[in-house]
């Protein structure tokens, strides 16, 4: 069994195609839901999987507080539990985790921002911000990563370091922080966000306002290399930091494999590194 956070996202439909062509390849029935990115609803899930009688689980889990007793209770019922993209500090029942190297990833973000100001010469005194999501552990791990680099730089170039707020994987929330935060800050040199969708949000507010702030994102969806390759948005979504979400899903499964049929997985933690796409590699 498989929940995913939503299939409103084109990252958990490429995670799904992962799983399937895992059950393909290695012979396993795979149950793969949603959870509407909601503790509550991922929890039914669980229980639901565990009723209809699946070897094992694994989910995303975006609300570790919400989620997490249902994850204990399934491990208590003899169902061994596993996670992708995020997983649970709030529990050591999880047998293996697969997701992206998301700390990396956000020094990798933090890295194009310092790299984008300093190319254009506009380090002092800059204004950068980031649009957050501090409910999963993935995106927590992306906001550290990101103010690891950022700090680093923020007294040489007297950097104004902006929460901007939680889009909370929201596209419209992400478009009406953005147009708050121009309205305090106009003059933003850069945006970083935890996830494309709140790239689609800032996107437009900030064609809206005129404002010259550019962003780099986070997952590297389609849309996402789409809007960097465009002649007009390509100004404005100058990067995304790319995962690969294929691989998460098919490695979660061989580890639910492998832990079903022999009582051992290859790792606790899996982390699959990212990287940087901008217009030298996007695909049309």
């Amino acid at each position: 069994g498989f929940v995913l956070g939503s299939r409103e996202h084109a990252f958990y439909l490429n995670i799904e195609k992962g799983i399937n062509a895992a059950a393909a390849d290695l012979g396993f029935e795979a149950v793969v839901l949603e959870s509407d990115l909601d503790g509550a609803v991922a929890s039914q899930r669980i229980e639901d999987l565990v009723v209809d009688g699946c070897d094992a689980i694994s989910l995303s889990v975006n609300d570790p507080t919400g989620c997490t007793p249902a994850i204990e209770a399934a491990d208590k019922e003899g169902v061994p539990m596993f996670a992708f993209d995020c997983t649970s500090s709030e529990t050591d029942v999880i047998k293996s985790f697969v997701g992206t190297d998301n700390y990396q990833g956000g020094v990798v973000g933090g890295q194009a921002v310092i790299k984008y100001l300093e190319d254009n010469k506009l380090t002092d005194g800059a204004t950068i911000g980031i649009i957050g999501y501090p409910e999963p552990q993935s995106c927590i791990d992306r906001e550290d990563g990101f103010y690891s680099v950022v700090n680093e730089y923020k007294d040489k170039y007297k950097l104004n370091i902006v929460a901007i707020g939680n889009y909370k994987g929201d596209a419209s929330t992400a478009e009406s922080l953005m147009n708050d935060a121009l309205t305090q800050y106009p003059d933003m040199a850069a945006i970083f966000t935890v996830g494309d969708p709140a790239c689609v949000g800032a996107l437009a507010a900030i064609k809206a306002s005129g404002a010259s702030t550019v962003m780099v994102g986070f997952d590297a969806n389609p849309e996402a290399h789409q809007a960097i390759l465009d002649a007009e948005n390509g100004k404005i979504w100058i990067a995304d930091v790319a995962q690969d979400p294929y691989q998460i899903g098919y490695q979660i499964a061989q580890q639910m494999v492998q832990y079903c049929t022999k009582g051992t997985v290859d790792d606790a933690k899996i982390l699959i590194a990212p990287y940087l796409v901008d217009a030298s590699n996007a695909v049309a």
